[in-house]
């Protein structure tokens, strides 16, 4: 602790690295919305394809893959949102879509845990979702592998199982907007910086969890996450 700070520095959030003792400090989580047509349908909404748009969470909602969480307080109605989630290793500012790809460190499999009634709730009122999205341990992630690992992006299957029943089930090269272009159109409103993370958005078939659900994560190439809430 520092000699002038009121209380314990609260340590930064991280997560393993595959294949090194390192780990990844995580700095901020943007999140993508909407970003699959056919999940953007199931929730009632249009496509928007003129530009991407985002929500963030707390780097302290960031939930290491493996954990047994409590069920969400505030919430009756708790959903899973399979993800595929960028780890930056490199600064960047109105980087374009062909220099965006030197900013990633990694990527990961990702769930983002939604309190869809509180969401719900805010969109009626036109307020911001914050409540619905950022809350503790709603930000799972498994270990990261090296961008370098992997090959071209797009061909890779998404899916989740809830309870060993497939519930979501996509390809990379249905996200409307791409890793590149989420990258460069951030970059024209924040300075990117390493330990960002970008979860950029899932595939239709999300619903609700319960005290008990087991998920189950997976995206070709990358380590599986796995979630059981309590």
């Amino acid at each position: 602790m520092s000699a002038d700070h009121l209380f314990p520095t609260p340590e930064t959030p991280s997560v393993e690295i595959l294949g090194t003792s390192l780990r990844f400090p995580v700095r901020r989580i943007f999140c993508v919305g909407r970003n699959y047509a056919a999940h953007a349908a199931e929730m009632g909404n249009e496509v928007d394809r003129e530009a991407p748009f985002y929500f963030t969470k707390s780097a302290h909602a960031l939930c290491p893959s493996g954990q047994a969480i409590p069920f969400p307080p505030g919430t009756q109605d708790c959903h899973y949102e399979m993800e595929f989630v960028a780890a930056l290793g490199a600064p960047g500012f109105e980087v374009t879509a062909e220099e965006a790809p030197a900013l990633i460190f990694g990527y990961a499999c990702g769930i983002d845990l939604t309190r869809r009634d509180l969401q719900a709730a805010a969109k009626e009122k036109r307020r911001p979702w914050d409540l619905g999205k950022d809350f503790e341990n709603s930000a799972i992630l498994a270990p990261i592998t090296r961008a370098t690992e992997i090959a071209d992006i797009g061909p890779q299957r998404i899916r989740l199982y809830h309870n060993d029943a497939l519930v979501q089930d996509a390809l990379l090269s249905d996200m409307i907007w791409s890793l590149p272009d989420i990258v460069a159109h951030l970059s024209r409103f924040y300075h990117l910086s390493p330990g960002d993370l970008i979860y950029t958005g899932t595939p239709a078939g999300v619903g609700p969890v319960r005290p008990g659900s087991v998920l189950k994560g997976e995206i070709d190439g990358l380590s599986s996450v796995h979630l059981e809430l309590s």
